[in-house]
């Protein structure tokens, strides 16, 4: 386990992030084996029936993933804290909770699927496929809920290496089933969705073998899970902001599904095979940006107030060199790698999914400065203004979908995106700003509180409490779980 609240601080990050980056990118192989095996073995209609449940897929699973990330930062809070008791009272109320979350998940998506399909306007020859495919990936959810909380979890004590290894067996597990799902049995799209979720449950199986056998602080026993609707308001207060949140987002990204869908088969293929590229080259920016909650949420809990501002600048600046390069890359070659999910057989296809990349891939520095600000202030324990953030987004997307694709065409629906990312850093900046100068504050109260005694001890620790509460987001007493 990685202690974050000691050392030099970018190379602790850049180490937390490798394997969580590797890990990322691992967990959307898991979508990126969907998408080329789906297109290589039965046809462009088959991966577009695929490709046109994306949104709907990450507005139940994102509002899952976005839960356990933020349950985990009360655990990283814990244990930057030293609270080991805590660390396990928040682990098994994030187990109760997720629990209660995921029946209700499942019974919500299967019920109104259809619904939602027709009303995202599902083009009629691959409604079938699309709607058998999700359904599928629906009834797994308790299979990526247990695995993004249990990942998140150990994550948050320090280890960002373990959840990788698992992570890759379960791709090569769900590669593997694809083929001999599709190939041999022929069970068609159906055999992708159902390897997806048997390699998900494959991968927290070796999450729970892992944690009772090597880490006692997340070793539950009964008496643990006394009180925890008590601990539930705590936890509701980080999980639910950052899965409304993802939600949100998603929401957005359904309005820009169903213009696509409108625009026909070409766009959505194209889409589909484009974006699976973005989310690649946008994983290191993404994987630093969950770092920081983690960095950010043991060194708070731990009062190392200069050592947040010292990393987050850090991390802000080796996450922007780093887009504008991945940028450069994506302009140039991602036409290409879009190959290997049709090859060339489809001409409209690529010449689209180059329009998608020079809009997009200039505008990834937008992206790496609005994941390292939003995280930041989540790890801080602010749930408000990200929220208010991914509305700014919703906002953005249903103007590209209703305005801009209606005018402009594919061109227009494929600046949702940058417009979303824009939208999003206006509304955090002015937190992030603030947010810095309490940090600033508190360490100098810090270093004045070690030399004071008596009555302006108390007087300047008062003082400290509110410029944390402010730095949280709070208004009550309390400051931390």
């Amino acid at each position: 386990m990685r202690d974050l609240t000691q050392g030099n601080p970018l190379k602790l990050i850049l180490w937390f992030t490798l394997p969580l980056f590797i890990g990322n990118l691992f967990q959307q192989l898991y979508n990126f084996t969907d998408v080329l095996i789906v297109g290589q073995t039965l046809g462009v209609d088959a991966l577009a029936a695929v490709g046109s449940t994306g949104s709907l897929n990450y507005l139940i699973i994102g509002f899952a993933t976005g839960l356990t990330a933020g349950f985990s930062i009360v655990t990283a809070q814990r244990r930057g804290s030293r609270d080991y008791r805590g660390v396990r009272k928040s682990f098994a109320t994030s187990i109760v909770m997720s629990i209660f979350v995921t029946i209700a998940l499942t019974a919500i998506s299967l019920i109104f699927l259809d619904p939602i399909m027709h009303l995202m306007s599902t083009p009629a020859d691959i409604y079938g496929d699309a709607r058998k495919f999700i359904s599928i990936i629906f009834t797994g959810i308790f299979a990526s809920m247990a695995f993004n909380l249990l990942s998140n979890e150990i994550r948050a004590l320090g280890d960002s290496k373990t959840p990788l290894w698992f992570l890759i067996i379960g791709t090569i597990v769900n590669v593997a089933l694809e083929l001999l799902f599709i190939l041999v049995f022929h069970w068609g799209v159906a055999g992708a969705g159902w390897a997806t979720v048997i390699s998900q449950v494959i991968s927290s199986l070796l999450c729970v073998i892992y944690i009772y056998r090597r880490i006692p602080l997340l070793q539950v026993h009964l008496s643990d899970f006394k009180g925890v609707f008590k601990e539930m308001a705590v936890h509701a207060r980080f999980g639910f902001p950052m899965a409304f949140q993802s939600s949100i987002i998603a929401i957005g990204s359904i309005f820009m599904q169903s213009a696509l869908n409108g625009l026909g088969t070409t766009s959505v293929a194209a889409t589909t095979s484009a974006t699976k590229i973005d989310q690649l080259a946008s994983l290191p920016m993404m994987s630093f940006g969950i770092t920081m909650a983690t960095f950010t949420a043991q060194n708070i809990g731990a009062g190392q107030y200069e050592r947040i501002i010292k990393g987050v600048r850090q991390s802000l600046f080796a996450s922007v060199a780093f887009s504008i390069v991945v940028g450069f890359l994506i302009i140039l070659f991602g036409q290409h790698m879009v190959m290997l999910f049709i090859g060339n057989q489809s001409p409209a296809v690529l010449k689209l999914t180059q329009v998608y990349f020079n809009i997009v891939g200039s505008s990834y520095w937008i992206l790496a400065i609005l994941f390292i600000i939003r995280y930041t202030l989540q790890g801080l324990g602010q749930s408000v203004v990200p929220t208010v953030a991914g509305t700014a987004e919703l906002v953005m997307r249903s103007f590209s979908a209703l305005v801009l694709a209606a005018n402009f065409g594919y061109a227009g629906a494929c600046f949702a995106n940058p417009l979303a990312w824009v939208g999003s850093v206006a509304v955090l900046v002015g937190s992030y700003v603030a947010a810095i100068k309490h940090l600033h504050k508190l360490e100098r109260m810090k270093a004045m509180v070690e030399e004071a005694d008596g009555d302006e001890k108390d007087h300047i620790s008062e003082i400290m409490s509110g410029e944390l509460r402010a730095v949280s987001g709070r208004r009550t007493k309390k400051v931390f779980a």
